[in-house]
């Protein structure tokens, strides 16, 4: 039976992260083991709290090194075969790790796990805006399904569904990969891809054992005001049907060259630009919907 590693990097509000801590340790399976990795957050509310507790591996970086090499000691630090790396403001449902290994027992060797999600907003109120409701009810399949290769690299570049901070990986897949330079908003999609990219395997189970935890104020919502975001999608999108034409897989080239749900996206963000008459946002939403 598979055990599940849980590894949460560190750097933030220390009554969320207490929260997401406590929500893995009320877990109904107790088949995990926890690991937190401190990026040298200035307020030592969190390693106070939580140094000395037996469940617990405690790491405090020396400096801070950022949330991409922390991620990356994350996948290295795992020791059990699957790894889970949740955001230090998410939560995870108490029966987290017996759905999730649940799914790896009726799907052996799968690389990706994704349960269900609940969304809630910086407060923990619940919460649902319309990318959530687009992954919920057009992209992400409607019951437990295993997709691989060129159905899960198609699957993800038509609309990326996954929730990055509640997927568990396989620990040695994600050791083979490493996010892709250039890509700092969408990197996640970028890994993903390079996983199905190389025959690797994901899983949906519908069961909710997931909250995330969506902020206004977050990197990706600058990105996306600033227009990088728009930006790196349209990069990232014209390299993925290069790689899609170089395997062979012509439903995935094609679907990265049409990105619907991605001009979708910009079609959604271009009113609130004209109502705060924000010139670069403006240019940026048209400049994605009419872009190659």
């Amino acid at each position: 039976m598979a055990a599940v590693d849980i590894v949460v990097p560190y750097w933030g509000d220390p009554d969320l992260f207490a929260l997401t801590v406590d929500s893995v340790l009320a877990q109904d399976d107790d088949d995990w083991t926890l690991t937190i990795l401190d990026d040298h957050y200035p307020d030592l509310t969190a390693y106070e709290r939580y140094r000395g507790d037996p469940r617990i591996t405690y790491v405090r970086h020396e400096e801070n090194i950022g949330i991409t090499a922390n991620f990356a000691q994350a996948a290295q630090r795992a020791s059990a075969d699957y790894v889970c790396i949740p955001g230090s403001d998410d939560l995870l449902d108490p029966g987290f790790v017996r759905i999730v290994k649940g799914a790896i027992e009726r799907h052996p060797g799968v690389d990706v796990v994704q349960p269900g999600v609940r969304v809630i907003d910086e407060h923990g109120a619940p919460s649902l805006p319309l990318v959530d409701r687009v992954k919920r009810q057009l992209l992400a399949p409607r019951g437990e399904t295993v997709l691989a290769g060129q159905d899960l690299a198609t699957s993800l570049i038509r609309g990326n569904w996954l929730y990055w901070p509640s997927l568990t990986f396989r620990t040695d897949t994600l050791r083979r990969h490493e996010f892709r330079d250039g890509f700092p908003v969408i990197q996640d999609l970028a890994l993903l891809m390079d996983i199905a990219f190389a025959g690797g395997s994901l899983v949906y189970v519908p069961e909710q054992a997931f909250v995330y935890r969506r902020h206004e104020g977050s990197a990706s919502m600058a990105a996306l005001t600033g227009g990088s975001r728009f930006r790196d999608e349209r990069r990232y999108y014209r390299l993925a049907h290069r790689l899609a034409v170089e395997h062979g897989w012509r439903r995935t080239a094609r679907a990265a060259r049409i990105r619907i749900f991605s001009r979708l996206h910009a079609a959604t963000v271009l009113p609130g630009a004209l109502l705060r008459r924000d010139r670069a946002g403006i240019a940026s939403a048209i400049t994605h919907l009419a872009g190659p």
